[in-house]
């Protein structure tokens, strides 16, 4: 891993981003990217030319004594640190500012568990996570020490998960984290029974573990009346650092897994979520 790349909007949840960020590229000599979208209305833009100028370099002076005051808040020491300040008004084009910088990683703070439609559904984190080629690692709370050993990957075997289950795969593997690729059978239609899970589970990993992996009796099958309250419990139970769930770039969170499963992850979870997009 080269470089983490940090939205910030100098709000708590940017500075829980930053602090794992940090933490996390401490430990894997990476750089630190920083980026903070000024968003300036049209109305601003349309002004005369000299007041346009004036107003934009108020704007930069202020975001640079924000990510000064964000640096003395935060330790940074050793670390490689740059920062972009752009007129971005849509969190689509934060993908653009990873291919330019060559970014492996996206870093992001996002709310708590208050409540789906202030989280990921039409909010900013959500269209990061829709658009982003890199995995984006969602953080709601503060930590200390970020330090990854154990990730929960829930999987559903389906042929269009293959090429995001290599990915991801390959991240974890690079930082040395061990994954429990997880599954979990709820009552209803999508019931399948323990030799159909098994039988699609070993197809789909002979398919996409070129080099072998997870083998198929290191799956972790789960029972449970909400495929989400299965996923915390088992994290709970192995003290998982984080989960990590595949998600559609066109049609978000809200359809892995049929309905709003993966939406339900995110937004409730109080561990960091890991997103790689489909």
């Amino acid at each position: 891993m080269k470089k983490i790349l940090v939205p910030v909007d100098f709000s708590n949840y940017s500075e829980y981003a930053l602090e794992v960020a940090a933490s996390f590229a401490k430990k894997h000599d990476a750089e630190i990217i920083l980026l903070h979208m000024l968003g300036l209305s049209q109305a601003v833009l349309t002004k005369n030319e000299d007041e346009e100028v004036a107003e934009a370099i108020y704007y930069m002076k202020l975001a640079e004594k924000r990510f000064n005051i964000l640096g003395t808040r935060i330790s940074l020491e050793g670390l490689t640190v740059s920062e972009i300040v752009q007129n971005y008004k849509d969190f689509n084009e934060i993908n653009e500012v990873v291919k330019d910088q060559g970014a492996d990683l996206i870093v992001m703070g996002s709310h708590g568990s208050s409540g789906i439609s202030e989280i990921f559904v039409g909010s900013n984190t959500e269209k990061v996570v829709r658009t982003s080629e890199v995995p984006v690692l969602v953080i709601k709370e503060h930590l200390s020490d970020f330090t990854i050993h154990k990730v929960v990957f829930a999987c559903d075997f389906k042929t269009e998960n293959i090429l995001v289950y290599r990915k991801a795969m390959q991240f974890f593997e690079r930082i040395g984290a061990a994954v429990d690729l997880v599954y979990v059978n709820v009552p209803g239609t999508s019931f399948r029974s323990t030799t159909q899970i098994q039988e699609q589970a070993e197809e789909f990993l002979s398919i996409a573990d070129f080099d072998a992996t997870i083998h198929p009796n290191e799956v972790v099958y789960l029972n449970g009346y909400s495929i989400e309250q299965a996923i915390f419990d088992y994290a709970k139970k192995i003290q998982a650092d984080a989960l990590a769930i595949p998600t559609h770039g066109r049609k978000g969170l809200a359809h892995f897994f049929n309905g709003s499963i993966g939406e339900d992850l995110a937004n409730h979870s109080k561990l960091p979520v890991f997103t790689f997009k489909i």
